[in-house]
Formats: C-alpha cells, structure tokens, sequence
C-alpha cells in the first residue's frame, strides 16, 4: 500500500516543479513511511511513497519498464490478491524481476492496455505512463477500496492519492463553491460519487478507468453490479458464499510481514478472525487481533435499536474460542477530542467526527505490533445488515436512508449558498439518479426490485463512506487494512441472490450466518448486529459542546461565513437531536463535525467563492 501523485502536461515542460512535487510526495508520507521515489519526464512526474508489505527490497516505485525504445513508468496503490495467476499468463511474454505485484500490473498494461484492470482481483489505484502512446492510464479498483483524486487545469493533469497532495500543487485552486458547500452541509460526510469536494477536485469512480492524452481526458466504467437470474437453492448458494468468503480472505493473508485483524465481536470480523486464526495455526503462529473501547462505556452504555448491547464480552467470548493474542484499546474522551484533528488531516475532509478519530487512535495501536490488518467492512451491504434493509417502512421509504435530515440540514446553509441550492432537488436528484442506475431484471418482484436499488444505493453511497474512513485512519498511521467482504466476485454474486436466502431465519445477514456457522461459536453467531462502538460518555458532548463555543466566541471565521451562526449556537444550546447521518452520528457527532468542518478550512486555507 502506498500513495501515489503525478502531474502530466503535453503542453509544458513537467520537470520545472520539482519543488511542488516535493510537497506533494511529504504529505503522503503518512501513507508510504518506507520508500520514497520521483520519476520526472518532460511530460509527466510520476511521484510515490511507499509501505513495504510485499517484496520489500524488488518493489520500489516509480517503477519503469523499457520494451524496445519505449517505456512505461507506473504509480501504484494497491495489493492485488490473484498476482500469481495474472503473472503465469504474462510469462510467455516477459521476463520478472521481482515477486512484487506492481510489475505484475505494469507488465499486464503493456500487454493488454487499458483492459488490463478486467484481469485483476484486489485494490487498486494506479497510473501508467505510457511513452509509446504519449498517455497516462488511470485506473482504480471495481469497489472503490483505494483512491484516486485528480484536478484538470487547461493543459496539464494532476492526481494523487488523497486531497491533500493535490492542494499542495499551485495549479490547484484551495475553493469552496456553491457545490461544495451543497456536498459540505446536506451531504457529508457522504460525498457524491466522483466528487472531490473542493472546486475543481474529482475522483476517479470505483470501477472506472481511462486515458489522459493530448486529446483529452477519457474515462469510462469497466465494471458494475449486473442483473441475472440466479437458480439455485438456498443450500447451493450457502455452499457459494461459503467458498466465495474462504477463498476471499485466504487470499488476503498473503503477505511478507505479520498480518492481524479487527476483532468487535460482530459476525463479520469474527468470521475473518476465525479463519486467519486458523491459517495462521497452520504455520505455528498466533493471531493477533484488536479491539476498540472507550473509558466509562460500561456504566454509560445505553441499548438502543441500532446498537442493542456493547461489545467487549463477545470479543471475550471469540478471544477465548480462537486463542488470539488480544489487544484492546481503551479512549478517554481528551484523547478522542484532540484526535478529531487529526482525523481531518487524514481524510482530507471533515468526516465521522469521533467514529473517525477513535478508529485513527486504533489504528495507531495496531501499527504498534504490524503492518496489515484485515477487516470486516462491507458484509452489512451486500448481505443486507443494516435496519434500513430488514424495516419494510424505511426500506421503502423514497431517498436514501440513513440520511432522512435534508429539512434540518439545510438550515445551516448561508443565505448565499441557500439562495443557489434548492436542498431537496440535491439530494433526491443524487439518490434517484443512482436507484435508477441499479440494474433489474423483468422478471423482479416488487421486493427484489426494491432490493437491487438498495444495495446500489450503499454501494455506491453509505459503504464508500466506510470505505473512505477506514483507508484514511489506517493509511495515515502507515497500516494496510485489507477488507475480504469487497472481493467483487462476492459482490457481484449476491447482487443476484433472492432476499429471501439473504433474510434467512429472519436474521440479518441470515445467509451469511448460515454459510459459516461452522466457523464461529453460538453465542457470537447468533448476535444481534450492532455497529462500530461509539462513546456513550456525556462528557465528550460536553467536551464538544465547549470546543464549538470557542470557535464562535473568536469570531467563527470561514466557517460562520459559510454556516449560520444562529444555527450553530441553536445546537450547542442542545436544542435539537436530528439523526444527522446513519447509525452512529446524532448531537454529539454533528457538534464535532462542525468542529472538524471549521479546522479543515482553516488548515487548507479554503476560500468562500
């Protein structure tokens, strides 16, 4: 895993900013503290940081290879999880130098061009110079797992792995317009996909790739979820899930230095856990996993609908059915406050607020003891978890789902934003604009049908914003966090799964459950979902109450101008509890996002356009 940055020009001369290159590649150091590499050519600098986890001493980046008189110098984030395979059908071609995945990648681009990303299982994002052709290719992952920024000026394109980079590029405008602030206050911390955010920021869309040439800047989509009939029983596709998730993070345990995992006590990293336990057992070594809390959560935890109990005596139960090495983190609210910062840093944009900056703190942690991790993101989506897939009323309700608070939301609006955004257009536009985009089947009933629109509208929509959080936080303290659930072969598999086979029992991720009961003890099982762990301590929404107070009593800055200062002082007077995003951000959250919301346009000097 690394970061990745470049800019190409057919018009000038790219080794004259040498300086800017430079700013670039530091602040990506975070995501590559290992090995560090410019390649400057007259029409693009190619630019990379690196964390070493596969051929550590054969992978450096930039890396070049020369066919005939030509070369090809390639970029590359990623881990690709069927390097073996692609590199036995390249062999009839090439010779290897390495064992590393990035030749295997640069090599598969010289032979099969831009279809090359139809061969590969993994995460990816990556650029390619290509000389022969005078053109940079683009690509990025089917599920969007690793990013890829970019900002088009008129003659010369910039990208890197994260928003900062960019910004460090005096091409790059530090702008907030009236779509900015639409993302910013009725959006966030979703983002629309493709969206950067910042004027004149995009992304690359998962599952999309393309060519920069003198022409122009040509992407389009390479993979999607597609419709077909499925017809099977209940217990041939139990016994498909359960060979697809085996393979799935077997595969990800492939690694040169130790690999762990992410422990809650839920079914999905449970599930991973067990099996890694399990490899790893094979090879005399013990699995280490680890697991997030917070100070006082016990005497202050409160069972709701979405988060029915607490975690720690279902970590207890695993650690003992599994026999890892267990290590749990305990945040104290001072801790979780400050990190708030530093989660913005790391993803670039105000984001979760303490869902972020807890997960930050772990992943510090974990990279105390290693380097790669596996998680479970990413099940609740395609198995179909969440509340809003099981609740007739909310899964039927028209717009997205967990995030029902366009009315409230658009109240924080300034006058001059508010007067160019019709807030419920917006919204209803982006979330209609992607059900639409689901594809169906003639022959779907009203359920299934219903069904295809809701996986589309998470995938592309709640599980990226999970994903965005989870590669920040852990790429910031220099730790790969590998995610089994996105192998798009599960995907595209249980798109076309009835729900009936999903809904098994009447449990959320029934079929999940059932397809690997062998794996997990009974109690764990058979637990109710609850999501990431959140503090329940009244003292961090004291803690952030009194942080925003501050912001407004120094005058508020950027962020009044943008956000009405009467609604931020109507919320730290507690006036309102509107569930401003999904399961785990209500009062506590939007106060910190505000929080976050003023430092990010401090940090990066944005202006108001």
């Amino acid at each position: 895993m690394c970061g990745i940055a470049g800019a190409v020009s057919f018009v000038n001369d790219m080794r004259e900013d040498m300086k800017a290159y430079e700013l670039m590649q530091k602040s990506m150091l975070r995501r590559g503290p290992d090995q560090r590499g410019i390649v400057l050519k007259r029409e693009a600098a190619l630019i990379h940081t690196r964390l070493a986890v596969i051929d550590i001493s054969g992978g450096r980046q930039p890396m070049t290879f020369t066919d005939g008189s030509y070369e090809y110098t390639i970029v590359y984030n990623g881990e690709l999880y069927n390097t073996d395979e692609v590199r036995r059908e390249l062999e009839d071609d090439f010779e290897f130098d390495t064992h590393s995945d990035t030749e295997v990648v640069l090599k598969s681009y010289v032979k099969w061009g831009g279809r090359c990303v139809d061969k590969f299982n993994g995460i990816f994002a990556f650029a390619v110079y290509d000389e022969r052709e005078r053109r940079v290719f683009l690509a990025r992952d089917r599920i969007g797992v690793k990013p890829l920024f970019y900002y088009r000026s008129r003659d010369s394109l910039i990208f890197a792995s994260e928003i900062p980079a960019l910004l460090e590029h005096p091409d790059v405008p530090r702008e907030i317009d009236a779509g900015s602030a639409a993302e910013l206050i009725l959006m966030a911390p979703g983002r629309t996909p493709g969206c950067g955010v910042i004027r004149g920021i995009e992304e690359v869309k998962p599952g999309w790739c393309g060519f920069y040439s003198q022409e122009s800047l040509t992407l389009h989509e390479y993979w999607r979820l597609k419709a077909y009939e499925l017809n099977e029983t209940f217990e041939q596709t139990a016994e498909h899930v359960r060979e697809l998730v085996l393979d799935s993070i077997k595969r990800q345990l492939v690694s040169d230095v130790p690999v762990c995992t992410f422990l809650s006590g839920g079914l999905d990293s449970s599930l991973i856990s067990s099996v890694a336990c399990s490899e790893l057992k094979k090879q005399g070594k013990i699995l280490d996993t680890f697991s997030v809390d917070y100070r006082d959560n016990d005497k202050y935890f409160q069972k709701s609908h979405f988060q029915p109990n607490s975690d720690p005596e279902f970590i207890n139960c695993m650690v003992d059915y599994l026999g890892t090495n267990h290590h749990r983190t305990v945040v104290d609210t001072p801790e979780l406050v400050e990190a708030l910062y530093d989660a913005v840093e790391a993803r670039g944009l105000p984001g979760m607020a303490d869902v972020d900056a807890s997960l930050l703190i772990l992943c510090r942690e974990i990279k105390k003891h290693g380097t790669v991790a596996l998680s479970g993101e990413c099940a609740d989506e395609l198995f179909g978890g969440y509340p809003w897939y099981r609740d007739k009323d909310i899964r039927m309700t028209d717009g997205f789902p967990w995030a029902q608070s366009t009315s409230y939301r658009k109240r924080f609006l300034c006058d001059e934003y508010a007067s160019q955004i019709d807030a419920e257009d917006y919204v209803y536009s982006a979330y209609r604009r992607t059900a639409d985009y689901a594809m169906k089947l003639p022959t779907d009933n009203e359920t299934e049908y219903r069904m295809r629109e809701m996986t589309q509208l998470n995938f592309h929509w709640f599980m990226q914003t999970l994903l965005d959080r989870k590669d920040r936080m852990s790429m910031y303290s220099g730790l790969e966090v590998r995610v089994p659930f996105c192998d798009y072969r599960i995907a595209e598999y249980l798109y076309n799964v009835r729900w009936e086979y999903k809904d098994y029992e009447g449990r959320e991720k029934g079929l999940l459950r059932e397809a690997m009961k062998d794996w997990l003890p009974e109690k764990v099982l058979h637990r109710k979902k609850s999501p990431y762990p959140k503090t329940h301590n009244p003292n961090f929404l004291d803690a952030v109450t009194a942080r925003l107070s501050q912001i407004l009593d120094e005058g508020g800055g950027t962020l009044t101008e943008l956000v009405k200062r009467e609604e931020l002082e109507r919320l730290i007077r507690h006036e309102d509890h509107v569930q401003w995003y999904g399961q785990l951000m209500n009062l506590p959250q939007t106060i910190a996002f505000f929080i976050q919301l003023d430092f990010w346009l401090k940090r990066y000097k944005l202006e108001l356009k």
